[in-house]
């Protein structure tokens, strides 16, 4: 990795999702923002729910997305190292990215040093203190069996399933109360993460998953950040070797272009 070139975080961009009439438009936008950093990255994180529903099968990729996989593609020609984190929405991400474009996949948690700093990061789903019937869910979604079984049934009834599946998840997301550093779960995540392992300092907690954006200071020094989103903000993180800031990303971009 060269010195002084910077890394980049996005998440939640919920790409093809069916109740935003702007997702075609949105997915040209991260587009633009990929393409304006494609000569002056080091590296890039996906912190996961990239896409807002993907199921990989063996032998056939779901229609969509061309427009970002093949940005994805020239910024791994130019050498800039892609990582993407499966989120709660992209759960079903297999190898296809990692053998068709280069990208590294992670499931969970990573912990690594960009630029002297230790950084976690992870999407935020699978993370802190969740209700019961979210970690059945997740668990049946994860669940190699009710891979296969889910696999066996023809797209044009999982498709829609998944799509309603996923709006009703969006609805829930925005009852969730307004980011509060005491009682927030990933901020308690955190804080116990420091706790438990008290010899492996992290100086930089990144999270997606919220949809808010949030750079706060957490006890003992540490950073806490959550990446917003690419409905309603825009945004990214970006790091070097000054330091870490959350930026929103304008293009050239209509918001209100498909709204009446």
């Amino acid at each position: 990795m060269e010195p002084q070139r910077p890394v980049y975080f996005i998440s939640d961009l919920h790409l093809g999702t069916t109740y935003d009439a702007n997702s075609r438009q949105r997915e040209r936008l991260v587009v633009e923002f990929l393409e304006s950093i494609a000569d002056k990255a080091a590296a890039l994180y996906l912190v996961g729910d990239i896409l807002d529903y993907w199921y990989e099968y063996r032998t056939v990729v779901p229609r969509g997305y061309v427009r970002f996989f093949g940005a994805l593609a020239a910024l791994a020609d130019k050498g800039v190292e892609i990582t993407w984190f499966i989120g709660n929405h992209d759960i079903w991400l297999f190898d296809y990215v990692r053998d068709e474009i280069g990208v590294e996949v992670v499931d969970g948690q990573l912990v690594t040093e960009i630029y002297g700093k230790r950084f976690l990061i992870t999407h935020g789903d699978g993370v802190g203190r969740l209700p019961r019937s979210f970690r059945f869910i997740r668990s049946v979604f994860r669940n190699k069996v009710c891979q296969k079984l889910y696999s066996a049934i023809h797209p044009r009834w999982t498709i829609p399933f998944a799509h309603r599946w996923s709006s009703h998840s969006r609805k829930n997301e925005k009852d969730l109360p307004a980011f509060d550093i005491a009682s927030d779960s990933l901020a308690l995540f955190a804080q116990e993460w420091q706790e438990n392992h008290p010899d492996q300092h992290v100086d930089y907690f990144i999270f997606g998953h919220r949809h808010t954006m949030v750079d706060a200071s957490l006890p003992g020094g540490a950073r806490l950040i959550i990446l917003g989103d690419w409905l309603n903000f825009f945004s990214y993180g970006r790091f070097n070797c000054n330091g870490f800031s959350l930026k929103q990303f304008s293009g050239n971009f209509d918001r209100c272009s498909d709204k009446s």
